[in-house]
């Protein structure tokens, strides 16, 4: 189902590991630091580095800082615990919503919960 603007919505969270589909930085996986959803993009860990000109602060020298920009999320495929990148589908199980692989068909792990 899509929401406004007929974009998808996104299935990406914070913790999840990714792989990227195009770009310079295609087939290389990172985990997701932030997900901006007003502009469907997401900041990868080690993915799309830029370099910042920053003036100098009472906290913070100035210089020349490398830092990861947003990278759009229709570039990114959800890798599972096997490694494996697939499309990913939403499906109640057991009362609650969980993010199932359509490949494999394994539940992905929800990376805010806990693991006792």
């Amino acid at each position: 189902m899509a929401t406004k603007n007929n974009q998808p919505k996104i299935r990406i969270k914070t913790g999840d590991t990714v792989l990227v589909l195009s770009g310079n930085y295609k087939d290389k996986t990172g985990v997701v630091k932030a997900v901006i959803p007003e502009t469907y993009r997401a900041v990868v860990e080690g993915i799309n580095k830029i370099k910042r000109h920053v003036k100098p602060t009472a906290q913070q020298p100035g210089g020349i800082v490398e830092r990861e920009a947003a990278i759009h999320i229709s570039n990114l495929m959800l890798v599972d615990e096997d490694g494996k990148a697939g499309r990913i589908k939403v499906e109640v199980r057991e009362g609650k919503k969980v993010r199932v692989s359509k490949k494999t068909g394994k539940i992905f792990a929800d990376p805010h919960v806990k693991k006792s």
